[in-house]
């Protein structure tokens, strides 16, 4: 099944024909949720509200408290460089409206910015089921929520059968496929040419970030969207584009974001946290770090 949501395509593939429609409902209800509460490009939504609280606290849905959860653990993971508090940020580059948007823009001038207030700035009474941003905090949870929504769906389906979910490059596993491990492409771009490296996983997830994807021009320079917590400038590293597999998509996700603000380090800090990766440089090298899978061309 291949689907559109939130402007990025996807696939959902289960290995029993019998489960496609239990898992097709299972996906449009955790998208609905999770649109609902983490979109921040609606103005209804639970974190649009929250960003507006200007510092109060706001009772929230367990579905936002799971994803803040999410975004909190990946930032924690990689020492707050896939951090969730760089919305000001974006904000300032120009990114305050649908991409396509974006894309179009020709009055973008350079902004000043600053590093990210980091997630101690998000305050979680538990208890009372609030959360309060500190002054000057804004949150953005777009690329954790979209690997959240794979993971979410994935752990549903996966107990009745092998799965796979990919939403926009980020993709989580479950199970087997009918004829064994479930083979996936690895792109350095959103755009699939179909000549694209594949590789075999049981289980986990796999996730792709890239400098070469949702980009746009501001002052005649072209930035993208990945921005570096430490400075709250865009992403400018080695690596143009960053594949990792781990134990969830979530992880994966974090640690692709962070591979390409990690510079040089990255290989070593994907590895040295159990995970492998494929990692590419701006001349299209590509270096191979913690066992990645045999890659095969594709027929």
């Amino acid at each position: 099944m291949k689907f559109t949501t939130w402007g990025l395509t996807g696939t959902l593939t289960t290995e029993r024909p019998a489960d496609a429609s239990f898992a097709s409902a299972c996906l449009w209800r955790v998208i609905g949720e999770l649109d609902a509460a983490c979109n921040r490009f609606r103005v209804d939504s639970e974190l649009s509200r929250l960003n507006a609280a200007a510092g109060s606290p706001l009772r929230v849905s367990s579905t936002l408290l799971a994803a803040l959860d999410a975004a909190i653990a990946a930032s924690a993971a990689t020492d707050g460089l896939c951090d969730p508090t760089v919305l000001a940020s974006l904000l300032a580059w120009g990114y305050d409206r649908d991409y396509d948007q974006v894309r179009e823009r020709t009055d973008l001038v350079e902004p000043t910015v600053q590093a990210a207030p980091g997630v101690d700035a998000i305050e979680i009474d538990r208890r009372a089921r609030t959360v309060r941003l500190a002054p000057g905090c804004q949150v953005d949870l777009g690329a954790s929520a979209k690997a959240l929504a794979a993971d979410l769906v994935a752990d549903e389906v996966g107990e009745r059968g092998g799965v796979v979910v990919e939403i926009g490059g980020d993709v989580a596993v479950r199970g087997s496929g009918p004829d064994g491990p479930w083979v996936i492409g690895v792109a350095d771009r959103l755009s699939i040419a179909g000549d694209e490296p594949r590789v075999r996983v049981v289980g986990g997830g796999v996730a792709t970030s890239s400098l070469a994807t949702r980009v746009w021009r501001v002052a005649g320079r072209l930035v993208n969207h990945v921005i570096d917590p430490r400075t709250g400038g865009v992403a400018d590293g080695p690596y143009a584009t960053a594949t990792v597999a781990a134990d969830r998509c979530v992880t994966a996700n974090a640690f692709a974001t962070a591979a390409l603000l990690w510079g040089a380090d990255a290989g070593y800090r994907v590895a040295q946290a159990g995970w492998s990766g494929r990692l590419v440089r701006r001349d299209g090298t590509v270096e191979f770090v913690g066992g990645w899978p045999v890659e095969e061309g594709a027929p």
